[in-house]
């Protein structure tokens, strides 16, 4: 440009020329450049001469500076492994490269959290559906799980939270959310509050916890009367005539399970193999439950025999290989209502009554023994029989007058 276009004074072009307007144009935007690395150096540097600023405009300034970032962020990074050396020194922990760079990147036991350590439980036992555990179990530790979480947000306020701040006052507000917000109650409560402990003690034997939060809280289960029908209740639903055949299939099923015990799952996977003869031609069901694994072994009386005889033909079980066409549990208690009804029965029908009418009242009443029960209801113990298997006040009578009779021949 000649000289004779530039303005001294004012630093910039004279005229309105396309060309000193171009000038112009680029003079203002290297001052703008100019000024940001300017001020850049002001927030980053103990002090701004002409050269740094010169520097940093023609970028050998910019990769010292990145040199320098560079080094500052090396020597914090140097500090906090040195801390984390520490750290493992006095927790008594193995010390290695990949134990400091683990605890660095949160992967350390230690960072550990509640939510991702009970998803890797809940994970690890839906693999064993069907061997260890029952998919019922497995959706009780789901819904633990999420009401657990819920929690944590609402009170918390955050989505997670490290294993180690599990405390005992998240354990007590547990036990306070589940009955008042979700309404459980207390029996379902207890349950839930078991899936939490167990995944606690994993921590804990995993040694990811050191602190028991369940220390000195203490859960009862309320006694609950289960309800079972008598003699007479199973005669008349055994004997009455439906017109409909879906009460009438239920009504069978029923009463099977009246007859063996079985519980709702465990009749609606009845096999063939799962019926055997013994060497005098009775009939047993012999079945693994599929709650537990425990084996069921069941002598066939001749009512459910005459509901298997019934049945053999349905072409809903050959396409299955069931030797029952069971409905799923929810319309099962559903109609088991209606039956209620038509029958008379004030009680509450559900397919666990059934359970509970076998122990009480076929089994014990007929003095069958309780571990006999035990085994054909395929209990580990006599213990969990004694909460199916209620003495009835005609059993007691029985038995009291069995020993007036004794006293009277003495």
């Amino acid at each position: 440009m000649p000289i004779s276009l530039w303005d001294a004074k004012g630093n910039c072009a004279k005229g309105k020329s396309e060309e000193a307007r171009r000038l112009n144009r680029e003079l203002e935007n290297i001052k703008v450049r100019i000024g940001k690395h300017y001020q850049y150096i002001c927030d980053h540097d103990t002090f701004v001469t002409a050269k740094k600023v010169y520097d940093r405009y023609t970028g050998l300034g910019e990769e010292i500076h990145s040199l320098v970032e560079l080094n500052r962020y090396i020597d914090a990074l140097r500090v906090k492994f040195y801390q984390i050396y520490q750290d493992l020194e006095l927790e008594g922990k193995i010390i290695s490269a990949r134990a400091i760079v683990n605890r660095y990147q949160g992967k350390d036991e230690t960072f550990k959290t509640l939510y991702n350590v009970f998803k890797e439980h809940n994970d690890n036992c839906r693999k064993l559906i069907g061997t260890d555990y029952a998919d019922i179990t497995v959706r009780r530790y789901d819904n633990c799980l999420k009401y657990l979480m819920e929690l944590v947000k609402r009170d918390y306020k955050v989505d997670d939270m490290l294993l180690r701040e599990v405390s005992g006052e998240l354990v007590r507000k547990f036990d306070l959310y589940l009955k008042t917000e979700k309404h459980c109650a207390q029996n379902t409560v207890i349950r839930y509050m078991k899936c939490f402990k167990k995944v606690i003690n994993l921590a804990i034997a995993n040694e990811w916890l050191t602190k028991n939060p369940f220390a000195g809280i203490k859960f009862h289960e309320v006694e609950v009367n289960k309800q079972f029908l008598s003699q007479a209740e199973i005669n008349r639903i055994w004997q009455k005539e439906f017109r409909i055949e879906r009460l009438e299939l239920v009504r069978d099923v029923f009463i099977f399970c009246v007859y063996t015990g079985l519980a709702f799952i465990d009749v609606y996977n009845l096999r063939p193999e799962h019926v055997l003869e013994d060497n005098n031609g009775n009939l047993w069901i012999v079945k693994p439950r599929e709650k537990t694994n425990n084996i069921c072994n069941i002598p066939l009386l001749s009512i459910p025999k005459q509901i298997l005889e019934k049945y053999k033909d349905n072409p809903y079980c050959m396409d299955k290989g069931t030797l029952l066409p069971v409905p799923c549990n929810q319309k099962m208690n559903s109609y088991l209502k209606e039956i209620a009804d038509l029958c008379g029965i004030k009680k509450n029908l559900t397919t666990h009554t059934a359970r509970h009418s076998f122990a009480s009242v076929i089994a014990l009443a007929n003095n069958v023994s309780l571990p006999n029960v035990a085994k054909m209801l395929g209990h580990s113990s006599t213990r969990m029989t004694q909460h199916y298997a209620k003495v009835l006040d005609q059993t007691i009578l029985r038995d009291m007058q069995a020993v007036e009779k004794q006293l009277k021949n003495l």
